[in-house]
């Protein structure tokens, strides 16, 4: 496992099983049992999905009595979101740029298509 927390969240996230696991426990603590229901896989097979989100502090496992309640834990989410918002940055001021652009060109056609109507009917009188 990488040190780099984003790399290990980012790893933990890329399994669509882990991502619905995060989804149901946004709902509150549950059990290993309870969030196993779902998928067509052994509780083993649960766990070791479980190990990777806790790993990467995206999940707290506690254990009381039999019961072994998991929660999320967001905050690695933070360091995925910041990340993200620069990319998203970029690419709105390049589709802000683009929108510009394309705002010009419609204008430079107007006007020529305006000119041009203004030609031919010149030339009809």
């Amino acid at each position: 496992m990488t040190s780099d927390h984003l790399s290990t969240t980012f790893a933990a996230l890329a399994d669509p099983t882990r991502r619905a696991i995060l989804a149901r426990l946004i709902s509150g603590e549950t059990s290993v049992t309870e969030l196993a229901e779902p998928f067509e896989m052994s509780l083993p097979a649960i766990s070791k999905h479980l190990k990777v989100l806790e790993r990467a502090g995206l999940i707290a496992r506690g254990r009381e009595a039999q019961w072994r309640p998991c929660r999320l834990q967001a905050n690695p989410l933070k360091g995925v979101a910041d990340w993200v918002e620069v990319y998203r940055r970029h690419w709105e001021e390049s589709f802000d740029r683009l929108g510009s652009y394309l705002k010009e060109l419609q204008r430079k056609n107007k006007s020529k298509e305006i000119q041009r109507k203004e030609k031919n009917d010149g030339r009809k009188t």
